[in-house]
C-alpha cells in the first residue's frame, strides 16, 4: 500500500517504522525538516517538508496515487483538516487521531460526516485498557476478541501453584477448565507450547478463554480475581480523565493526585464522586498520608517515564495489589522488562495496533480479513482475528489434517457466537472468525498460517 503519514511525533515515527517493515510504500510529512531527514535516513521511507493540510504539499507527496493518509499531528483540528483535504484531493482512505475529551462523544459524527475510515483517540484507548486490567487484577495484560466474548489474558504463575510441574495435557485433565494456553515466557524466551510442555512457577503465560470461564479457571489455581475496589491515580492528564470516569462508572473508588490546581478544579467539577488532591504525586509523605498502602490499585500517569517507574516500584513496596505504569519511550524496554513492573501501558503502541489492523485488513486476499490485531508478550508476538470468507480453500478440513507453521497456534473459533477452543477434529467454515497467535509478524491472511 502507498501510505502518507502526516506528523512525525512519537506516534508518527513508530507508524513509519512499523509500516516500512510491513513493506508498505511510506511517505512522511512534517514542518520540521530535520525530523523528516532523520526518519528518512533511519527507515526505508520518503519524506516531504511542509504543512500536511496544504494541497500543494500533499500533491508533492503524490496524494493522487495514495491509498491511505494517517494524520497524527499534535492538533486534532489539523488532523481532521488534513484528512478532509486528502480525501478530496486523492479519494483515498483517511485516519485521524483526535485526542481532546470534548470531541470524544462526537467521534462517530466526525467519522461519518468527514468520511474517515477510522478515528483514533489513544488516551481513551489507553484508559480503557487500564480499566480492564484493574477489573481483573490477576492479569498483566488483557486483549479482547469476538466483540468482547473472548479474552486473551497474560499472567504470572505464582509460587507453589497447582500448575507448577504440570504439562498442558495434565492441566486440562486435572482442572477441566475451558481455557487454552497460547504462549509461555520463560528466561526471556517465548514459546507457543504443545500438550507436552511443562509449566513452572514464575512462567508468564497467555490463555484464551470465554470471559465466563476465566473466574472458574483462576479459582481452581488459587488466584484472586475480584476487581480493585479503590485505586490511586497519579496524574490528571486526558488518560487520567477518561480512566477516572470509567472506574467511577464501575463502582470503583478513585483518588487522583495532580500538580496543576486548574486541572484539579476541572476534574473536581466533572467527577464529584472522586477524591481529587492538588499535590505532587512523587512526594512520598503525601502518598503515605493519602493511604497508598491501603490501595488495591495504583496507576502512574505522569509525563515522565522515569517518575512513573519509580512511583510504581514504591507502590509495589507498599504492597499495592495491582500496579499499572504508563511508558511513552520504548527504547529501553529490555531494562524495563527486568523491573517486574506488573502491567505497563504504551499509548502509542495501542494507536499503532489499531492502524496496523486496518492496513492488514486492506491488504488481505480473498480468503479472509483481519478483524482484530493485538501485539502481545511485550510486542514479541501477535494475536489476530481473521474472518473466514466463502473463497477460503481449506474449509471443512479437520485441523489435524492441515499443516500449520511451527510458529502459529489456532487459539479459538467463533462460530455465530458459539466459542470453540479447537481440537484436531474441528474445522474452519465460512463466516467463522478465527483467533491466531503467532511469533511471526506480518500475517495478512488466514492462508499465511499454513505451510506452503
Amino acid at each position: 500500500m502507498k501510505i502518507i503519514i502526516v506528523g512525525c511525533g512519537k506516534v508518527g515515527e513508530q507508524l513509519a517504522a512499523i509500516l516500512s517493515r510491513e513493506q508498505d510504500d511510506v511517505t512522511v510529512i512534517d514542518k520540521n525538516e530535520q525530523v523528516v531527514e532523520d526518519l528518512c535516513a533511519r527507515y526505508d521511507i520518503m519524506g516531504t517538508v511542509g504543512n500536511g493540510a496544504s494541497y500543494g504539499v500533499l500533491s508533492e507527496a503524490d496524494i493522487a496515487h495514495t491509498d491511505l493518509v494517517i494524520a497524527v499531528t499534535g492538533s486534532d483540528e489539523l488532523n481532521l483538516l488534513c484528512c478532509l483535504i486528502a480525501k478530496k484531493a486523492g479519494g483515498c482512505h483517511t485516519i485521524a487521531r483526535v485526542r481532546n475529551p470534548e470531541y470524544n462523544t462526537e467521534l462517530n459524527f466526525l467519522k461519518e460526516e468527514l468520511g474517515l475510515a477510522m478515528v483514533i483517540n489513544q488516551e481513551y484507548t489507553a484508559a480503557r485498557e487500564i480499566a480492564r486490567v484493574l477489573r481483573t487484577p490477576s492479569a498483566i495484560e488483557i486483549d479482547t476478541f469476538a466483540k468482547g466474548r473472548v479474552e486473551l489474558l497474560r499472567f504470572r504463575i505464582p509460587e507453589a501453584s497447582v500448575l507448577d510441574g504440570l504439562n498442558l495435557m495434565q492441566m486440562h485433565q486435572k482442572l477441566r477448565c475451558n481455557v487454552l494456553v497460547c504462549t509461555v515466557e520463560r528466561d526471556g524466551d517465548i514459546v507457543i507450547p504443545n500438550g507436552e510442555y511443562m509449566l513452572r512457577s514464575g512462567d508468564v503465560i497467555s490463555i484464551v478463554s470465554e470471559a465466563a470461564s476465566e473466574e472458574d479457571f483462576f479459582g481452581k489455581i488459587g488466584i484472586y480475581t475480584n476487581k480493585c475496589r479503590n485505586v490511586m491515580i497519579i496524574g490528571g492528564s486526558d488518560i487520567g480523565f477518561y480512566l477516572t470516569k470509567m472506574l467511577i462508572d464501575h463502582g470503583i473508588n478513585v483518588k487522583l493526585i495532580e500538580k496543576k490546581f486548574a486541572r484539579c478544579e476541572l476534574l473536581s467539577e466533572r467527577f464529584p464522586k472522586a477524591t481529587i488532591i492538588n499535590g505532587d504525586g512523587s512526594d512520598r509523605q503525601l502518598l503515605m498520608e493519602e493511604d497508598l498502602d491501603a490501595m488495591e490499585g495504583f496507576v502512574a500517569l505522569t509525563d515522565f517515564d522515569e517518575e512513573n517507574i519509580i512511583l510504581s516500584l514504591f507502590a509495589r513496596k507498599s504492597n499495592v495489589r495491582k500496579i499499572v505504569t504508563k511508558i511513552n519511550k520504548i527504547v529501553f524496554d529490555e531494562v524495563i522488562d527486568t523491573l517486574d513492573l506488573d502491567t505497563t501501558i504504551h499509548p502509542r503502541n495501542l494507536t499503532a495496533e489499531y492502524i496496523l489492523q486496518y492496513v492488514r485488513a486492506r491488504k488481505n486476499s480473498l480468503g479472509s480479513n483481519v478483524e482484530t490485531l493485538h501485539w502481545i508478550v511485550d510486542n514479541k508476538a501477535e494475536a489476530l482475528e481473521f474472518h473466514i470468507q466463502d473463497s477460503f480453500d481449506k474449509q471443512n478440513i479437520p485441523l489435524l489434517e492441515l499443516r500449520l507453521r511451527d510458529d502459529v497456534l489456532i487459539a479459538c473459533i467463533n462460530r455465530g457466537g458459539k466459542i470453540i477452543l479447537p481440537r484436531g477434529r474441528d474445522v474452519l467454515l465460512p463466516e467463522d472468525t478465527v483467533i491466531v497467535v503467532t511469533t511471526t509478524a506480518g500475517l495478512n491472511d488466514i492462508s499465511d498460517i499454513f505451510e506452503r
